[in-house]
């Protein structure tokens, strides 16, 4: 059961991150439609009017708490926002990328499949700045010679985005012994990676990866297109 913190000092900053780590815990248990303001407040150690200082109304809340679930992803994909614009899709770990987005799905997969799901609903998804990272990478790696011609990006992006964010629905990852959650990442991601190398990748540009996958050993960092 999720605890409730102590009343905290004055501090602006981490008042909106104490109530949006407390909307977090409660969406994922209950939904979105299940959180409550009060309850969020309570379990941050707040007041409610002063949760409704910071989120005008259960609504606003809801987005920012979605809005923190795609800023984590993001750093957790691809770092820190205001130096990925130097990154060239050619020097992106795909292994590494894989890897970790299975980690962080298997580990959140109640917040993660609540994100998926309002992304869907939304008439937007572009505003989303992990969407928009991801897809935009996957766009730019088909226009690159590492990848087979004639890919479509967006049917690629929501393909490889769904089987991540699902696949810990399905496995009851939220059941799952750390341990166990860990096999379950290893064993999504060594198929993501089969599948790309045998669908949108040029196999032959990535002689490690395709070794890994021969031999299903766990994903490693550092490998890269040579």
């Amino acid at each position: 059961m999720t605890e409730p913190r102590t009343r905290r000092a004055r501090d602006p900053v981490a008042t909106r991150a104490a109530i949006l780590e407390a909307a977090r815990a409660l969406i994922a248990r209950d939904g979105p439609d299940g959180m409550s303001v009060s309850a969020v407040a309570a379990l941050a150690g707040v007041n409610r009017g002063t949760a409704y200082q910071h989120f005008a109304t259960r609504e606003d809340l809801v987005a920012a708490t979605m809005q923190s679930v795609s800023d984590q992803l993001f750093h957790a994909a691809f770092g820190d926002p205001a130096t990925v614009g130097d990154r060239r899709v050619e020097d992106v770990d795909i292994t590494l990328l894989t890897t970790t987005l299975a980690d962080f799905a298997v580990d959140n997969p109640a917040l993660c499949r609540i994100w998926f799901l309002q992304l869907l609903a939304s008439d937007e998804p572009a505003q989303d700045p992990f969407w928009r990272e991801y897809a935009g990478s996957l766009r730019r790696f088909t226009e690159t010679d590492l990848a087979e011609r004639g890919i479509d990006s967006d049917v690629f992006s929501m393909l490889m985005l769904a089987g991540n964010f699902l696949w810990p629905v399905w496995t009851k990852a939220h059941e799952k012994t750390p341990a166990q959650r860990r096999e379950l990442s290893r064993r999504f991601a060594i198929e993501s990676l089969r599948l790309s190398m045998h669908g949108t990748m040029r196999a032959e540009r990535f002689p490690e990866i395709e070794a890994l996958i021969a031999d299903r050993r766990p994903p490693k960092a550092g490998l890269r297109a040579v």
